[in-house]
């Protein structure tokens, strides 16, 4: 198989192609880790390679959805929308800490920091809600793509903002009724959104957003959802 090379990518994406994800089986137990360029290139995807993810929405006190368009500089899905904050615990000490998701919930902290500037004070994992995970498999390009079990984690909150450009380019507050016109342009080509967004959207999304202040009713710790 030709070697990947990843000359032509950003020089900041690449770097954090070395970060170490965990890996797991498709019961969510730790098997090991491996780099983030390992689990995405479809490749090793296509011979089983899964890891750990989780997928963070946050809410404002108007009810709204902050959403944001990855920036054109990403290797997976450029350009794409999405909810708040979609990424991986690492395979280090506090973010293997599985006990009511602390160690996911640990690493969206840090993420939502990283990509929107958001103070970690302002989003303790305690204030986070672990609803539920997905499992599902998507191919960005011809050469990278996604083979996750995501963690769904819920917030509201009114945040400060301060996205760095090279992992977002721009980033809105949705209603119910803007979210599903941008779907529905989604559907139409007129803009491009991730896989998971997309799958999330369809199936469990209004729901829980209709009962922001119950979700207990929708966490299901038990069972994987695979799409």
């Amino acid at each position: 198989m030709p070697e990947i090379t990843t000359d032509h990518l950003d020089e900041k994406q690449v770097q954090l192609l070395a970060e170490m994800c965990i890996l797991i089986d498709e019961n969510d137990k730790k098997i090991g880790a491996d780099t983030k360029k390992n689990c995405h290139l479809n490749s090793n995807i296509d011979k089983g390679l899964l890891h750990r993810a989780f997928s963070v929405f946050i809410f404002n006190s108007e009810e709204k959805l902050l959403l944001q368009q990855r920036s054109d500089a990403k290797i997976t899905f450029p350009g794409c929308f999405t909810n708040t904050c979609c990424s991986h615990p690492l395979h280090t000490a506090s973010e293997l800490e599985e006990a009511d998701a602390i160690g996911v919930r640990r690493a969206a902290q840090r993420r939502l920091e990283a990509e929107l500037g958001i103070p970690m004070a302002q989003v303790p994992p305690e204030e986070m809600t672990f609803l539920t995970r997905i499992h599902y498999k998507a191919q960005s390009d011809g050469v990278w793509g996604e083979h996750e079990i995501d963690y769904i984690l819920f917030m509201q909150k009114d945040v400060e903002l301060n996205p760095d450009p090279n992992e977002i380019q721009s980033h809105c507050y949705v209603s119910k009724e803007e979210l599903k016109e941008l779907l529905q342009k989604a559907k139409q080509n007129q803009v491009k959104i991730t896989p998971w967004f997309s799958l999330i959207a369809d199936t469990f999304l209004f729901k829980w957003w209709d009962n922001l202040h119950d979700l207990k009713q929708f966490m299901d710790h038990d069972n994987i959802h695979r799409m």
